[in-house]
């Protein structure tokens, strides 16, 4: 199996209209959420500080592509 392989196997799954509703349900974004707090937590201890608000910005972005809110 290669890569196109698993593509297009992924793709088939993120169709699933069961796949596409547990991935906008509120367990989906308060996973995302977690998680995206993390990452920019430790960009910002990595960071020092320096770059607070760029992270914020990253994060909020982020947040509006996965997350349903």
């Amino acid at each position: 199996m290669g890569i196109d392989d698993i593509s297009k196997k992924a793709q088939e799954f993120l169709k699933d209209e069961r796949v596409t509703k547990a991935l906008k349900s509120e367990q989906a974004e308060g996973a995302s959420d977690k998680i995206l707090d993390g990452i920019a937590a430790a960009a910002d201890k990595a960071t020092g500080g320096r770059y607070r608000d760029q992270i914020d910005g990253a994060k909020d972005s982020a947040d509006k592509k996965i997350g349903n809110e």
